[in-house]
């Protein structure tokens, strides 16, 4: 029997031990105790293989009867399974060091400043200063404007609340105050002072009373005939339903996750009284009568892009006709983040994550595919002959980024030391000149990559393949892992050096789905397929207005507004009814443009 002693890793100030245990059992099976503080340790340690533990005991009398050649291989035999013990044992520190962060620490992939290196992983916590300058007025209601450094001219701040309604609110000193201060009439008006604030007011209701007239004849041939005034097209029949409210309720769940209790309780705050259920009804025949075209124009258009990405995340369909717990997942499909057309991105439900979706999906799509190294992709280009994968260099950052976590920033001599660390400044470095290239055209950006980038990645992907023939990494460690990733991968992280439209990561999809994960978070589940198709329409609708600069409540309400005198009654709507509603169009309404996207559409 063996005991060997370990000390807490993960709380050492605790002063508890791991007292481990090695016996042969008539499976030659291992046993284990453990401190009841850590439970999830011995979890990790019953991953160690029996085979790395056990070795057999020899007697002093078996060893003195061993021949030179047997005793030395007893010898390399022991030192061979103490090697493999200790990577296991290096590799099981780093788990539990890594499971810890998981559980307790910040959940991302950035990473604190280690002796004043890595910057280009900086939390955003990093800048906070409470000692900042508050912003003004304008900055508030237009933030482009803060990277404007010219001194602002004359008048520029009332241009820039023009648009807004304005109440004049005077401070004036009455006559006789004056008076009494200086003497009678000895004073004049100098020019006022002026400074401004934003007042924020709650929702107002307004009940729409509709009164359609009819009139009768009462003489001649057209006695006892009707005419009745037109009736205006309404969203659904018999319902107080108007575009304003459905668009208020889109807005409020699925641009700010708000879940449909919350919306109702603050309407209700608001003395409207409308049920989660009634919201639910009018969300889900919005999206299949009205949005549903919107939906399919977007997917076509997304379609015809030279460069789409892709990304999936689970979610949880109560009502799917599967066992409970079955994972479902959500989809989504960006045009290319560097290509030069409007962003689009739609969402798709589907129950599983086969490979068979995005086929269906990709079909008739011809050109370059960004997403991460999900083998159901790779399988996309080997069974579509116009599709060409490319893999996500921010998914070859991560393990790396995992390792030095494990290390921990309390040890900046380790950290520096590691391959990952190393691994990472390359990766960084990479990053640094890509970033400087967002604006170029597809042909300048292919320009410098070839010049300034591809002979960094060449030198990383030629140190990975030294370090992996050196085999001085552990073989399960998170850094062997992001090795065994990016050398796997190889040919499909290199795609963007070959192509001005490929991004160099998917983290344009990943950016995409977080408003989806963000309001997960608040509802936790969706209750029927029927409502994740409505859910995966609206995201689709309503991301895909946010990421061409649109706000999104005046730009639901235009086009719910529209769409009820275009669509027909089957559902059915002509594509050029369409065209000029799609959120890229340059004649939405300047109410639903946000200025940023006003100064773009202008040039």
């Amino acid at each position: 029997m063996m005991q060997l002693h370990l000390e807490n890793p993960i709380f050492p100030k605790a002063g508890m031990r791991i007292l481990m245990t090695f016996m042969a059992g008539k499976n030659d099976g291992l046993c284990l105790r453990a401190d009841p503080h850590l439970p999830q340790i011995s979890a990790i340690l019953l991953l160690i293989r029996k085979a790395d533990i056990m070795c057999k005991k020899f007697t002093p009398d078996e060893l003195n009867k061993m021949d030179h050649k047997t005793k030395n291989d007893v010898i390399y035999q022991m030192q061979d399974r103490l090697d493999r013990l200790e990577q296991n044992y290096e590799n099981l520190i780093e788990q539990i060091r890594l499971a810890g962060q998981q559980r307790f620490g910040r959940q991302t992939e950035k990473l604190d400043d280690i002796a004043g290196q890595l910057s280009f992983f900086n939390e955003a916590e990093a800048d906070y200063d409470e000692a900042a300058k508050e912003p003004t007025v304008e900055d508030v209601i237009d933030p482009s404007r803060k990277a404007v450094r010219k001194p602002k001219k004359k008048g520029q701040r009332e241009e820039d609340l023009k648009d807004f309604p304005q109440e004049v609110i005077p401070h004036d000193i009455p006559e006789q105050e004056l008076n009494e201060a200086f003497g009678e009439g000895n004073w004049k008006s100098m020019p006022d002072e002026v400074f401004w604030q934003l007042r924020f007011e709650p929702a107002k209701w307004t009940v729409e009373k509709h009164i359609i007239k009819v009139y009768v004849g009462t003489d001649g041939a057209h006695q006892d005939e009707f005419l009745r005034g037109d009736h205006p097209e309404t969203m659904f029949r018999g319902s107080i339903a108007t575009p304003s409210l459905e668009a208020a309720i889109i807005n409020a769940k699925y641009v700010n996750s708000n879940p449909l209790d919350r919306i109702s309780r603050d309407f209700q705050a608001n003395g409207l009284n409308l049920s989660k259920q009634t919201m639910s009804n009018w969300t889900v025949w919005t999206a299949e009568r009205y949005l549903s075209p919107v939906c399919d124009l977007m997917r076509k258009r997304q379609l015809e892009a030279h460069v789409n990405q892709s990304d999936e995340t689970p979610v949880d369909v109560i009502h799917d006709g599967r066992p409970a717990g079955s994972k479902s997942y959500m989809w989504v499909h960006i045009t290319g983040e560097l290509s030069p057309v409007p962003p689009i991105i739609v969402y798709e439900y589907q129950k599983t994550r086969h490979s068979d979706h995005p086929k269906a999906y990709y079909k008739d799509f011809d050109g370059v595919l960004m997403t991460d190294g999900l083998e159901q992709y790779h399988k996309l280009e080997r069974d579509l002959t116009g599709v060409k994968n490319a893999n996500c260099m921010a998914h070859a950052r991560r393990h790396f980024a995992n390792a030095i976590k494990a290390i921990g920033k309390s040890n900046p001599k380790a950290v520096e030391s590691s391959v990952a660390y190393k691994a990472l400044v390359r990766i960084g470095a990479i990053y640094d000149l890509e970033g400087a290239l967002k604006e170029l055209t597809p042909e300048e950006r292919l320009k410098e990559r070839q010049a300034s980038i591809k002979p960094l990645v060449e030198e990383f992907f030629s140190w990975l393949r030294k370090i992996q023939a050196n085999r001085s990494v552990l073989p399960k460690s998170e850094t062997a892992k992001g090795i065994n990733y990016c050398l796997d991968q190889e040919e499909y992280l290199k795609v963007f050096l070959s192509d001005g439209e490929v991004p160099i990561d998917n983290l344009a999809s990943e950016r995409a789905l977080r408003t989806f994960t963000i309001g997960r978070k608040n509802w936790m589940t969706i209750n029927t397929v029927r409502g994740a198709d409505a859910s995966a329409i609206i995201y689709s609708v309503t991301e895909t207005a946010r990421a061409n600069d649109l706000n999104v409540y005046y730009y639901m309400k235009y086009l719910l507004t529209e769409l009820t005198q275009v669509v027909r009654a089957d559902g059915s709507i002509d594509e050029k009814d369409l065209e000029p509603l799609m959120p890229w169009s340059k004649d939405l309404p300047a109410e639903c443009v946000t200025s940023a996207a006003s100064k773009r559409r202008c040039i």
